[in-house]
């Protein structure tokens, strides 16, 4: 019992270390003994989106041919619970909803903008349940732990941003392609199956074993071999295999849950370089002269992080910084375009050139080839000892060079985090640009978004 108290108690001042509010108190706890040792903890929070967005050619909103427009939306409402009765087993579950615009969003199955239409009362679903058994606990005099768990899991390997937090990001949001299956062959970045997870003096180790969920997208027929384009179809799902392996040179990160921080606010001071892939044979498939071809889906990446506080002590200064290599094959040209809450459809008298992702934000998002993220940013110096507002400038970088495109892309994000309470209330504001391809060796222009996030979390 006393290794349970202080294993959840070191998880719990990391957790707030990790949010860089001194004043959180960890999340609503529920004792379920009058010691408090054993217990249930719940995390909430809410996202915000009030957004700009200029329109890729030929788009419409409703029955309204626009350029631009603006909107509100709920990126994430979540809530998360988590119980461990003993030193060895907990159960998690997390649901929410993601997603939810004026005009769609909502449960599968409605239509329309009715009393029941598609942007209203969209379905809660389970982000993760799993149960989880520690094999080898953590202890401070030893060097090596070890825990195993099943079910619906984030443990998916690939990148540090693979298994990000969407709590604590730097930027306002994911790069989005840091999750390459979503939402085709996992469950909005998860998989069911078993892992393993633990670390030794500073190496942390991930790894999963996992079954695919099943998609069955039908390949254009093509004559010529070296223009078909692979497209998600695993039929009857062979197991998946994920890894992710991290050296951490200085502070050691909580592996509790999988969730891994975007800044720490210059609590820690962190250097880790980390490596991690994914494996899914006959993860899709092309049609030749009617000949259907099977190929494997394999990624890799490498990246590094680092977080720390500069400058004098008393200014409060930090810096955030994190790059990430992304070597992608999914098979054959191979490439998905992806807007974030997309709310437009196709005009039908458009008559222009047309941008080959698709109408309003759509870009090509995820493929076969190569992708590299870069994002830093400095939390600025406080006068004073208790500031009403943190800020925190950021910037990031986006190269993406796809096989299914003859010309790459280059894009940027840059903003500011104003941390009220630290992550637990913070607004943040970004400027966002995406290319608009009219063919596959033409970029026409670069389209912008502007986004401001209003963020509050328990």
């Amino acid at each position: 019992m006393k290794k349970l108290l202080t294993i959840s108690g070191l998880f719990l001042s990391l957790l707030v270390s990790a949010q860089g509010s001194p004043d959180y108190g960890g999340g609503l706890k529920f004792n379920l003994n009058p010691e408090g040792s054993k217990y249930m903890r719940f995390i909430a929070w809410n996202q915000v989106w009030l957004r700009s967005t200029d329109l890729n050619p030929g788009s419409m909103i409703g029955d309204e041919s626009v350029s631009s427009y603006e909107d509100a939306g709920l990126r994430r409402l979540r809530l998360l619970a988590y119980a461990q009765i003993s030193p060895r087993y907990m159960i998690l579950t997390h649901i929410g909803i993601n997603n939810q615009t004026f005009i769609n969003g909502g449960a599968s199955g409605s239509a329309g903008t009715g009393g029941y239409g598609a942007g209203k009362k969209p379905g809660i679903f389970f982000h993760d349940a799993w149960n989880e058994y520690a094999v080898v606990l953590p202890q401070e005099s030893k060097p090596f732990s070890l825990s195993v768990g099943a079910g619906l899991h984030y443990y998916m390997g690939l990148s540090r941003m693979t298994m990000s937090s969407t709590l604590n990001y730097l930027t306002v949001d994911a790069p989005i392609f840091n999750w390459p299956l979503i939402e085709n062959s996992d469950q909005f970045a998860r998989q069911i199956g078993i892992f393993a997870k633990g670390k030794y003096n500073k190496l942390e180790y991930r790894f999963s074993i996992n079954k695919p969920f099943s998609t069955n997208q039908t390949p254009t027929n093509v004559t010529d071999a070296s223009i078909a384009r692979a497209v998600d179809n695993n039929n009857v799902t062979q197991w998946s295999k994920a890894g992710y392996v991290e050296y951490q040179f200085f502070d050691k990160e909580a592996n509790f849950l999988p969730y891994k921080v975007g800044t720490y606010l210059g609590t820690k001071k962190m250097f880790n370089i980390g490596a991690g892939f994914y494996n899914a044979p006959k993860g899709t498939q092309t049609s030749v002269n009617g000949v259907i071809e099977e190929h494997p889906i394999n990624l890799f990446a490498g990246d590094v992080f680092l977080d720390m506080p500069i400058g004098a002590k008393e200014k409060k200064m930090a810096i955030t910084a994190y790059s990430v290599f992304y070597n992608y094959d999914f098979g054959p040209n191979y490439l998905r375009n992806l807007g974030i809450m997309n709310e437009s459809i196709a005009d039908p008298s458009f008559s222009g050139s047309p941008s080959l992702a698709g109408v309003g934000n759509l870009q090509p998002m995820i493929g076969t080839g190569n992708i590299w993220y870069t994002q830093a940013g400095v939390l600025l110096p406080s006068k004073s000892e208790k500031p009403k507002v943190r800020i925190q400038p950021f910037g990031a970088y986006t190269y993406k060079n796809f096989d299914a495109l003859e010309k790459a892309s280059s894009q940027f994000d840059l903003g500011a985090n104003f941390f009220l309470d630290g992550h637990h209330a913070k607004i943040t504001t970004q400027y966002s640009t995406r290319p608009v391809y009219t063919a596959v060796d033409k970029i026409d222009k670069y389209k912008g978004e502007f986004i401001i996030q209003l963020q509050i979390y328990l």
